[in-house]
């Protein structure tokens, strides 16, 4: 007999008074605190007075007692609950967290989101929908659902952890000029998208990614990862075949597969408008699909797309379809494939061939030690993409697109971008990523039907309005 949801009966609450329009502590004591009381949930609430101090206190104080945390916020707040519980997990453990080779301890306390942000993307992938009384209510049921994250490291460190978006390029770029505006509020993304866009950068980069098995799902296959995703289901017995039955016919084979497709690491270089790797689709209310509509949350893998340079109306095309039903990775100049890790370096001073000259920057660094790729298996070799790939001419020379109104947005393009982490800008460009899957749990059962996420997102609104009155 299958186990029902296990509800929880004492959470940890975190508010942020200040993100969104600050109206944090209003949405929790009006429509959340309410519900709770109503199901019998104790509730140890911390009003959080500084950046970091929800992670500090999960980091340090004694969480004995409590079923899950909870944090009231955005992605930020969402993050620091993030970065606290997994750092506290592999501590107790006794695993090294910076040691990108380790396998992460998953985390034993669910997490819950009220979403009350600027930014809510983490509860719109997971719900479908950004409503504080849909998801209290999936937190007073006792809702599982398994999350995959993403390490990010440099050199032998752990920069930070990721569940949504590691983006460089051009991702990166508006995320650094929205902070030069923070003074317009929301809108500075709309402005900054705008000027990075017009200023038509592209970046040089060696980009390397160990290919996950593509026997069991394709980024390209047009599913969509909702409540009850068999994939998800399936990839519980592959990440944790202790937990399966010893007899199994699918853990036998499975068990057979794994040992033979590890997979061996694949490498390309050229220059990218940009290049991301995400753990879910990254879906929004502006990009209903998200950044790659076939992402699963909880299979171990995350999807790596990569974006040649090109000219300025084929990019807007790709960026333009992240807002409608089209296929983004239906253009030329875009690939994208399901991975287990990357790793991306700049290329070592060497002549472009003219590209430098048409852009008017250099790039270059030293090679760092390659950790994970030794620690997994070296690369052998540069595999470059096939003849014919999009964004090489017949030789297989990188093309490059002609300069588009650059100067009226920037003197000089930078020779670097930044990579864009979840909404923070990292300080490090060459990084590793690592896919641990099923590392956390939330307090949600994924995305559901869409005619029944459309109903329930209008009476939703009805019931906010009419909230908002009292």
């Amino acid at each position: 007999m299958e186990q029902g949801p296990l509800r929880p009966h004492k959470l940890l609450v975190f508010i942020n008074p200040f993100g969104g329009k600050g109206k944090g502590r209003q949405i929790y004591h009006s429509l959340v605190a309410p519900l709770f009381e109503l199901a019998g949930i104790s509730c140890h609430v911390i009003v959080t007075e500084r950046a970091n101090q929800a992670r500090d206190h999960l980091l340090k104080k004694d969480l004995a007692g409590f079923d899950g945390v909870v944090c009231v916020g955005g992605d930020g707040m969402f993050s620091e609950l993030l970065h606290g519980l997994i750092g506290r997990t592999q501590q107790e453990a006794g695993l090294c967290e910076n040691d990108p080779a380790v396998t992460l301890q998953p985390c034993p306390l669910h997490i819950g989101i009220i979403p009350a942000g600027s930014t809510d993307c983490v509860c719109y992938a997971t719900v479908g929908v950004v409503d504080p009384v849909t998801s209290a209510l999936h937190i007073i049921i006792g809702d599982s659902q398994p999350l995959d994250v993403c390490s990010v490291h440099h050199a032998s460190a752990l920069v930070r952890y990721s569940v949504s978006m590691v983006g460089y390029g051009f991702y990166g770029d508006v995320l650094a000029e929205s902070e030069k505006h923070r003074w317009m509020g929301p809108l500075r993304y709309d402005y900054s998208g705008t000027v990075v866009y017009l200023s038509n950068r592209s970046y040089a980069g060696i980009v390397e990614y160990l290919p996950a098995d593509p026997l069991f799902s394709s980024p390209r296959d047009k599913t969509r990862c909702l409540s009850g995703c068999s994939v998800c289901s399936r990839s519980t017995e592959r990440l944790f075949p202790q937990s399966s039955e010893s007899g199994s016919l699918y853990s036998s084979h499975f068990s057979q597969l794994s040992a033979d497709s590890e997979g061996e690491w694949v490498s390309v270089e050229g220059r990218f408008r940009c290049v991301s790797l995400t753990c879910m689709s990254s879906s929004c209310a502006r990009s209903p699909l998200g950044l790659s509509p076939s992402a699963h949350l909880a299979d171990g893998t995350g999807d790596l797309i990569l974006v040649w340079d090109t000219h300025p109306l084929a990019f807007l095309k790709f960026l333009h379809r992240h807002t409608s039903t089209q296929d983004q990775f239906d253009l030329p100049f875009v690939e994208v494939h399901r991975v287990k890790a990357v790793r991306f370096s700049l290329p070592k001073n060497r002549d472009e061939e003219g590209q430098e000259e048409a852009r008017g920057a250099s790039v270059g660094t030293d090679e760092e030690e390659r950790g994970y790729v030794d620690a997994i298996g070296r690369v052998d070799s540069q595999q470059h993409l096939a003849d014919g790939t999009a964004g090489r001419d017949q030789t297989g020379k990188q093309k490059t697109a002609a300069p588009f109104l650059c100067g009226l947005c920037c003197r000089k393009p930078p020779s670097e971008s930044v990579w864009n982490c979840d909404g923070e800008i990292l300080p490090f460009t060459e990084i590793l990523c690592r896919i641990h899957g099923q590392l956390v749990r939330l307090y949600a059962r994924g995305i559901e039907d869409g005619a029944a996420i459309d109903s329930c997102s209008q009476e939703i609104d009805e019931s906010t309005a009419r909230c908002s009155r009292y």
